[in-house]
């Protein structure tokens, strides 16, 4: 089932499938959508979300600010309000995972599981910030500059998705063509107000969130494994999977086990 969901003027596309407990609440990575999970299908409700600014219909969003995660925040806990859900299981993915950790730690009660894919806990200093902000307001003017197509050539030679080229041809265009029909005024704005620089540290209060939290990465992504080694020694009830033959976007390479990892969590 598809709903349109508006919250403060923005219409959320929203995909609702399955039945049951638990409900999961998918959301997908930067230049992502809902279509990138949907190939995840734990048993339970799934609910699958295009967040601010992102999927194929994404209306242009005004005021630019409104991308500030503590709005992001409050949004995502007004659409959960509106579907009447009142805990959920959360699953991001890379960016998802960072506003899936920062609504965990404003509104915790409302969150059964915590699942981060590719998560980041934030840049732990100001000055590291300050550097990655003055880095995405680069990325963000060359959105608008070059348009889409060119920025997205350049952004999937990142490292960060050599094992994405791995994949049979179809996989590899579904997710070029997802990420090319964005809209470059929304991209340009996700990277001002909610770039990883952008947002708080939230390391500090990693050892205080009261969630079972699960940490996937691929064994390819060097960067993150570092980082949710970190976040694994912080974290008071949580798991870490290291899933071998997988990057960064570890449900988009390994589907099955994702999925697999997820229906473990359900206890009958």
């Amino acid at each position: 089932m598809n709903k349109k969901i508006v919250i403060n003027n923005y219409e959320y596309d929203v995909m609702i499938a399955g039945a049951g407990q638990p409900v999961w609440l998918f959301m997908h990575g930067f230049m992502g959508s809902m279509a990138e999970y949907q190939n995840v299908q734990p048993k339970g409700t799934r609910i699958y979300l295009n967040l601010l600014g992102f999927g194929p219909n994404a209306q242009v969003v005004k005021p630019a600010q409104r991308f500030r995660w503590r709005e992001q925040v409050n949004d995502l806990n007004a659409l959960l309000n509106q579907l009447d859900i009142q805990k959920v299981n959360l699953v991001g993915y890379s960016m998802g995972a960072r506003l899936a950790l920062a609504y965990a730690t404003v509104f915790p009660k409302r969150i059964t599981k915590l699942i981060l894919e590719g998560g980041t806990a934030g840049l732990a200093t100001q000055r590291l910030r300050q550097q990655r902000i003055i880095a995405d307001a680069k990325k963000a003017a060359k959105v608008v500059t070059v348009g889409m197509h060119q920025f997205i050539t350049e952004w999937e030679q990142l490292p960060l998705f050599n094992s994405q080229r791995l994949l049979p041809i179809a996989k590899q265009k579904f997710m070029h063509d997802q990420r090319v029909n964005q809209y470059a005024e929304n991209v340009s704005n996700s990277l001002y107000f909610f770039g990883t620089g952008a947002m708080p540290s939230f390391w500090g209060q990693l050892s205080l969130l009261q969630v079972p939290v699960t940490l996937i990465t691929g064994m390819n992504d060097r960067k993150f494994t570092r980082i949710n080694q970190r976040m694994s020694q912080q974290l008071p009830q949580v798991t870490w999977h290291q899933i071998p033959h997988a990057g960064h976007n570890v449900h988009f390479e390994q589907t099955v086990t994702v999925t697999n990892i997820l229906n473990n969590l359900v206890v009958d």
